[in-house]
């Protein structure tokens, strides 16, 4: 966020807790994007900020955690202290949640496997109305054609035109589909004192679970018994693309956009190599 945005963030932050009795005397920044992760102390309190006009998109968030939880997924739910519910005060979304202390960085490939198998059998045993991953793939088509004009021509021939045949083919089989995580990359597992937890649930969204496992590290693809090896790399392929999509929004904020910008590009092409190799 902006820096005058994150000041407002913080504060309708700080002002969610204290109005539900949670003392909040400093607070950490964690992740800041299109929205802000605020750790609260001393009430270790995990608060996720979003612009207001992204309400929905956080009730829906709050909303899977909810049921994962009570279906046993291996994810980081809400703070239980407060009403499982998304707070909108003074222009911004504010949903609690249980803070993870890390305790390591890295999680084995087996037990990513392991975490990747049991949240998926969670999500079968849940209902929801998500989108599918098609979806997202139209989304990333109207940004790379309308909101981003610093992407070259040729460039964005080559985006459109892989986003609509990998998008295709997720499209015309949809036999495998269920529900997914969306995004459970390294990045949204925690290494935590309760094992790891997946987080940023407000992704989820239906597809092949191979499009889930793209995200985790290749060294995982081993552990993952059943699974279509070439579909997980059309899958690696078509999520290079669509973070490549992301990062040429104009209004991107992911700090090292432009260095994004070109690896994300060769990414997409290395790993379209090796579908076709």
């Amino acid at each position: 966020m902006r820096p005058p945005d994150l000041r407002r963030a913080v504060e309708a932050a700080r002002a969610t807790a204290s109005g539900l009795g949670l003392r909040v005397d400093d607070m950490r920044v964690v992740h800041d994007s299109d929205r802000v992760a605020l750790r609260l102390l001393p009430c270790e309190v995990l608060a996720r900020v979003a612009p207001a006009e992204q309400a929905a998109d956080s009730a829906f968030e709050v909303e899977v955690a909810r049921l994962l939880v009570g279906a046993g997924a291996p994810v980081g739910g809400l703070d239980p202290r407060a009403e499982p519910r998304v707070h909108v005060r003074n222009g911004f979304a504010v949903s609690l949640w249980t803070y993870y202390e890390p305790v390591g960085t890295e999680i084995a490939p087996d037990a990513y496997a392991d975490v990747l198998t049991r949240h998926h059998t969670a999500l079968r045993r849940i209902s929801l109305d998500a989108p599918h991953v098609t979806d997202r793939v139209t989304t990333a088509l109207r940004e790379v054609t309308e909101r981003a004009p610093e992407l070259p021509s040729a460039e964005r021939e080559f985006l459109i035109g892989t986003l609509h045949r990998l998008g295709a083919a997720l499209d015309a089989d949809r036999s495998r589909d269920q529900l997914l995580h969306g995004e459970p990359h390294s990045g949204n597992l925690l290494h935590t004192s309760q094992g790891p937890l997946l987080v940023d649930l407000g992704t989820c969204c239906h597809g092949p679970v191979e499009f889930d496992l793209a995200h985790a590290p290749e060294e995982v693809d081993a552990y993952c018994e059943g699974a279509d090896r070439q579909l997980i790399l059309r899958c690696r392929a078509l999520n290079w693309a669509l973070f490549s999509a992301w990062r040429w929004r104009a209004d991107d904020r992911m700090p090292d956009r432009e260095r994004l910008r070109v690896e994300g590009l060769e990414r997409v092409r290395s790993a379209l190599d090796r579908c076709e190799g």
